[in-house]
Parts: C-alpha cells; structure tokens; sequence
C-alpha cells in the first residue's frame, strides 16, 4: 500500500488541509474569504445532493427548492418577527423538511427522467406560490438587517460543510446509507431484500433538503437580500449537479473535489476572459464527462502512471 493511501496520513491530510481552510480568514485577503464563502457554500449544496443524486440514484433537480426555503425562513424569521438569525435557521429548516416530507411521498414514487422532470419544476411553481405570498413580501424582496462579518459567514459555511460530509461519511458506513445504494442499484431488489424503498427515499429527500436549507439560509443573511427569483433560481440545481457528478458521485468526498475546483475555474474565466467565459467552462464540462465520467475522485484513485491509458479506457468502455 502506498503511504499516502494508508489510514493515518489520509487523516493527518484531512486535519491538515481543514487547518488550512480554518485559517484563510486570519491570512486571506477579503476577496479570497468571500470566494471561500461561495465555494463552501456551493460544496454544501453538492453534497446535500449527492444523498438523493449520487447515494439514492434520484437526479433530483428541485434542490434550490429548499435553498429558497431555508432562505426565506431567515428572512421572514427576522425581518417580520425580529427574531435571531439562528431561529430563522430552524424556521428554514422545518420549512424543508414539511415540503420533503410532504413532496417527497409523492414525486419519489416517479423515476429516471419523469422525476427529473417533476422535481425541475418545483422551483418555478415554489417561486410563483411566494411571489403571492404578503409574509414574504410578494415581488419586492426582503431586506435582512446587515452583519458586516465574512469571517463569521466563512467558518459557518465551512463548519456546514463538515458537518455535511460527517453525515455522509456515517452514511456510508450504515445500514441506511447499503440500503440507498441498494435502491440506487437495483430498487425491485432491494425491496425483495427487505429494504423499506419508500422510507429510505423520502429520508435521503429529507437529509438533502435540510443542508441545502442551512445553505440557503446563510447565504440570505450573508448578502442580506432575497426575492423569489434569486432564492429559486433554477440554475442553482444545474450547478450543484454538475459539481457533484464532476467530483465523483456516491462518494465522499467527490462532490468537494468538485464544487472547489470548478468554483476555482470558473472564478478564473470570469476574471481573465470573461467574453467567453461560459464557453471554456462548458468545454471543461463536457470534457470531464467524456474522459472522467465517473468523476475527478475516481481519475486520482485509479489514475495510471501513462494518464492518458485511464482516459482512453474511460473512453472505449463508453464507446464515446
């Protein structure tokens, strides 16, 4: 076994590399701490989908659903009811989790492209319900009161995202998290196995709307503004999608490797060339899933010495 794939320096690697994201905002500069905010934030995203997308086998596209709702709750919680920001945090979340439990019944029981589809479309429907809705403020929008502190905003995403990866990781080694793979695999077998596909289903639904909700409620009070279009922003799901099937779903820590490095790229182009900007990030998009369709974690496990036979294999099994 080689040494760095041994137990103890992967963990030694892992503290060290948290230590170093603990610590940009003590020697980052303001714009690298507000990139880090997004990239985190973005990673979260990913990562509350790959429980639903990438563990259960559902490409669920109605994730911003959540996000907006998580928003919503912080904004609704402190500007109308002048409570703090962490009751709005728990106002999002319970909003969440009643749409996932109660959506989730119902659309869970579609697959493949027809729950792709359904589930695409409850942000628009989500967004037109709180247009209409005083509480929310209709059209206009809700102003949050300003906390002028990214190094706050910056360790709680990060704390998030840990969080969100611990869960997964326990996951993963759960009886829960065999019988989602189970279900993703083949869920007629898994239901003859005993497996109870309804419950998993709307659970991983639930666990992936809940961190997307805390995602979305600190990204609210963040840049303390919110209307319908932004909180549900279809583009939203495209994003978290790509990053997660880009990093490696059903893994770990692929959704991670994902969302920083393509946050990175796309900093990069909008900031160097931004006349075609989206061009070479579709580019780099399309060429990951031809060459890496498994995702960036799987090219650096079985990465060949000759780079290119890993490549050429992906692309001859494909037949691309």
């Amino acid at each position: 076994m080689k040494p760095w794939r041994s137990k103890p320096w992967r963990i030694a690697a892992l503290v060290l590399a948290l230590a170093a994201a603990a610590g940009v905002p003590w020697y980052g500069s303001d714009v690298l701490i507000q990139f880090g905010i997004n990239a985190l934030l973005l990673a979260v995203l990913a990562q509350g989908w790959n429980i639903i997308g990438g563990y259960t086998g559902y490409p669920s596209f109605g994730n911003s659903v959540f996000y907006g709702l998580g928003g919503y709750g912080v904004g609704i919680a402190m500007v109308k009811w002048g409570l703090p920001f962490a009751a709005g945090l728990a106002f999002g979340v319970a909003l969440a989790v009643i749409f996932a439990l109660t959506l989730g019944v119902l659309v869970l029981r579609l697959r493949g492209h027809y729950f792709a589809i359904a589930t695409l479309a409850l942000s628009q429907v989500m967004a037109a319900i709180v247009s209409n809705v005083p509480l929310a403020d209709r059209n206009i929008g809700l102003v949050l009161p300003p906390l002028n502190n990214d190094p706050f905003f910056y360790e709680l995403a990060l704390g998030l995202l840990v969080a969100a990866t611990l869960c997964i990781y326990v996951i993963t080694r759960s009886r829960f998290g065999f019988g989602l793979i189970a279900i993703r695999e083949n869920e007629e077998s898994a239901a003859v196995m005993g497996v109870n596909t309804t419950l998993y289903k709307v659970l991983a639904f639930t666990l992936s709307g809940i961190f997307s909700a805390l995602a979305g409620g600190i990204h609210a009070y963040w840049i303390t503004f919110l209307d319908p279009d932004s909180a549900f922003d279809i583009s939203l799901n495209v994003k978290m999608i790509i990053m997660a099937v880009f990093g490696g779903p059903g893994t770990v820590f692929g959704p991670l490797v994902g969302a920083f490095f393509l946050s990175a790229v796309s900093e990069f182009l909008s900031s160097e060339i931004t006349s075609i900007a989206g061009l070479f990030f579709g580019l780099v998009i399309v060429a990951a899933v031809v060459l890496m369709p498994r995702g960036l974690a799987d090219a650096i496990r079985n990465m060949h010495p000759l780079g290119w036979r890993y490549f050429a294999s992906n692309v001859r099994a494909h037949r691309l």
